[in-house]
């Protein structure tokens, strides 16, 4: 067996190699199994789960970094707003339009702030939600191979 295999495609090899297994004469749906076959899959999923957890952390991880960006390029308009602003202070009516002005910049860059976060927590959440039903069917999976094995023995 590959390191490389998904743990989806070792569970599809767990599941054709039980539906390929030998039935036992009068046993009432009981079949023979390679159990060292079986034991070396069981070893593939135990190997290749911690790569599912560290894509998983990484994706949160990426999460947090698009979002510390997002404030960051967030602040940074306002920052600029708020000094293109101080510089048009130069008469009552040069005033009021930078103001007004900032005050728009400053709303744009939190709606645009807003909605990056918005975005990138709806598409890590997805991603995240993936991964946990992958993990779940995969758990599952796991949990019928083993009982079918036990149920073999």
């Amino acid at each position: 067996m590959s390191a490389s295999l998904s743990i989806e495609e070792i569970l599809e090899i767990m599941d054709d190699t039980l539906d390929k297994a030998m039935q036992v004469p009068f046993s009432n749906k009981k079949s023979l199994v390679e159990v060292d076959k079986i034991r070396d899959l069981v070893e593939e999923v135990r190997l290749s789960l911690p790569n599912e957890i560290k894509q998983a952390k990484k994706l949160v991880h990426d999460r947090k970094s698009i979002v510390e960006e997002a404030k960051r390029e967030a602040d940074g308009i306002i920052k600029r707003a708020e000094d293109r602003a101080k510089q048009l202070v130069s008469g009552q009516e040069i005033t009021r339009q930078a103001q007004q002005r900032a005050n728009e910049i400053m709303t744009s860059a939190q709606q645009k702030s807003n909605q990056l976060r918005n975005s990138t927590n709806e598409y890590v959440d997805g991603k995240l939600s993936e991964i946990e039903e992958l993990l779940t069917h995969n758990l599952v999976n796991l949990k019928k191979a083993k009982q079918a094995l036990r149920a073999g023995k």
